[in-house]
């Protein structure tokens, strides 16, 4: 029989979320019934359980059949913590581990959830590719492009399911939107904006290095093949993502979610050339590493991107906090997480196309949405809607805006070799750099 378009099950699937089983709004004896079918049963393990991971455990167990059988985490008080509240949700307290190698030798998971700071992606994730477990992974998928590269080369090779949490690609208003997008209503687009202005993040103050870590916290472990440091709280849990160690700052962490709309609407894969510039400005004095305020040129075949983040302020373009706008010569479509509008170009006072009214966003989450979409991809073994692929594509764009950013200069990007024309400089920042006992996975 064949298989129920993917946008139809998951807005039924989404219908049933919002009151009910998912089965109970399936045809009876469809294929897509049988998915998820009372004996077959998906068993979860979460890796990195204090931000993202469980907020995407919560998404899968709102769906029949899928189960939480253990839990990973450096740090014993989250991981208390969370084992409860697991235990409150579903009646069966998981198993705990320190280390995720025990876990991804737990012999009943199916899939694995990880949500660690991003310099553990790659090697988590292929870890558990290896040892034939199914993976949804937190974006960006990786802290460099050769570790964004291998996680597709292990997908492919242990033929996994991989699914990436850039879970716009799940919510039906950013498909109407990007569908109006490729309508060619707006006329001939020659420059896309996206951008991420951060009223809500604050300063992070300076705070000196302790001599040992906070009781049961495994430092070592959660510095794995980042460089060896002394513990500093600054370094720790939420905000690791500002320091270039394990993470990419605002590029990468916003980045990803609204570049791969980018992306996905202009049906683009990876720019000619990137240029940008930034830098402290709104915190100068604070111990953030990665720049508060930056903007990035991107130039592709037929249009530009620009990318922009701000912290400490929400005024950005179109009044918007966040969002991405796509500007033709008859009018400019703008996006975010909430709604998506139409705004005609102007022409003797009359419009020069149709106008279109504000079109909010309904339903059930697109987090919610894309953990059906994974657990239908592990019964099927078909793609998910943001596979590996898909996620490298969005996280690659958005490593080239920093490591523009790095070198002070315009950089051009060959996408077929996956290297920088001329430029041993920023080619040597494409290379990931463990250190310790950790060695960069081979696939």
């Amino acid at each position: 029989m064949k298989k129920p378009n993917r946008r139809t099950f998951i807005k039924q699937s989404s219908a049933a979320l919002a009151g009910g089983s998912v089965a109970s709004v399936l045809p009876i004896g469809s294929q897509a019934a049988n998915i998820l079918s009372a004996n077959e049963k998906i068993t979860l393990g979460v890796i990195g359980c204090k931000g993202m991971g469980f907020p995407d455990l919560r998404a899968h167990l709102k769906i029949p059949n899928v189960e939480c059988a253990a839990l990973c985490d450096v740090d014993a008080n989250v991981l208390e913590e969370r084992a409860g509240q697991v235990e409150e949700m579903t009646g069966t307290r998981p198993k705990t581990y320190g280390d995720y190698r025990k876990l991804l030798e737990q012999k009943d998971i199916d899939a694995v959830i990880i949500g660690t700071p991003d310099h553990w992606h790659c090697l988590m994730m292929v870890d558990a590719c290896e040892a034939g477990k199914d993976v949804y992974v937190e974006k960006p998928i990786a802290n460099s492009i050769e570790e964004c590269n291998l996680m597709v080369k292990a997908g492919e090779r242990y033929n996994k399911i991989v699914q990436v949490g850039q879970w716009q690609r799940s919510d039906e208003h950013w498909d109407q939107a990007l569908a109006y997008v490729n309508s060619g209503k707006l006329g001939k687009i020659r420059l896309v904006k996206a951008w991420a202005y951060m009223g809500w993040v604050p300063p992070v103050p300076a705070v000196p290095d302790l001599d040992k870590p906070p009781a049961g916290v495994d430092y070592n472990m959660w510095l794995g093949p980042a460089p060896d440091r002394p513990f500093n709280e600054n370094r720790f849990h939420f905000n690791f993502r500002w320091f270039w160690d394990y993470a990419g700052g605002l590029m990468t962490d916003w980045g990803v979610h609204l570049i791969d709309m980018v992306l996905a609407g202009m049906n683009a894969t990876a720019p000619k050339s990137v240029i940008a510039s930034g830098g402290k400005f709104a915190y100068p004095d604070d111990a953030q590493e990665t720049p508060d305020t930056m903007q990035a040129v991107y130039e592709f075949d037929n249009f530009n991107m620009l990318w922009e983040h701000a912290m400490g302020i929400d005024l950005g373009p179109y009044g918007r906090s966040h969002g991405v706008a796509f500007i033709g010569n008859l009018g400019t479509l703008v996006v975010d997480r909430g709604k998506w509008e139409v705004i005609p170009e102007t022409e003797d006072g009359k419009y020069k196309m149709e106008a279109l009214p504000t079109q909010n966003r309904r339903g059930p989450s697109g987090l919610d949405k894309h953990a059906v979409d994974f657990i239908e991809s592990i019964k099927t073994r078909e793609k998910p809607v943001c596979s590996i692929e898909v996620g490298r594509l969005a996280a690659v764009n958005a490593h080239l805006g920093n490591v523009a950013f790095k070198t002070g200069r315009k950089v051009y990007w060959n996408e077929e070799q996956g290297q920088f024309k001329d430029d041993a400089e920023a080619n040597a920042l494409l290379k990931a750099e463990y250190h310790g006992k950790w060695k960069v996975p081979k696939v």
